[in-house]
């Protein structure tokens, strides 16, 4: 994969997915519970003219609709997760997820209709540094990388 963009700070990664999902009716983020379920609540806040849901790691069952509530967008009932844009986010690839990448593959290919599109959401190259960017076939990764400071 070749750099084709460069975004700074949170609303320039928001934006860049909002680009790369501008044409989706449907995004099913998949995710580490707890770790990845805030940052596709904020993803799916930014398109909530589009229909979202979340998978816990690489159980299809756990699907469930990312829906706006008075106190944001909220995990809510079950979901049907097949959709047209799936968005993997980098907790995955962390070792503590244990997560298998045939096990992940197979779920995209149940997940992700024809002529879909695969994205990856991370932070600090998280799919390159597990050697992710290799093994799965993304249509496109946005990175985002986080330089903070603490002020006292």
């Amino acid at each position: 994969m070749q750099k084709i963009s460069e975004f700074k700070g949170l609303n320039g990664n928001i934006i860049a997915f909002k680009d790369e999902v501008a044409d989706a009716e449907k995004i099913t983020f998949i995710g580490v519970p707890g770790v990845c379920t805030p940052f596709a609540e904020l993803f799916a806040y930014a398109v909530r003219d589009k229909k979202s849901c979340f998978i816990t790691l690489t159980d299809i069952s756990s699907a469930r609709l990312l829906e706006m509530t008075p106190q944001g967008m909220q995990l809510t009932g079950p979901a049907d997760p097949h959709a047209d844009v799936v968005a993997l986010l980098g907790g995955l690839s962390m070792p503590k997820a244990n997560v298998d990448v045939n096990e992940l593959k197979s779920l995209i290919d149940q997940v992700l209709k024809d002529n879909g599109k695969l994205i990856g959401l991370c932070y600090m190259d998280m799919f390159k540094e597990a050697g992710w960017d290799e093994l799965i076939d993304f249509d496109c990764i946005i990175n985002g990388t986080l330089l903070g400071h603490v002020y006292k």
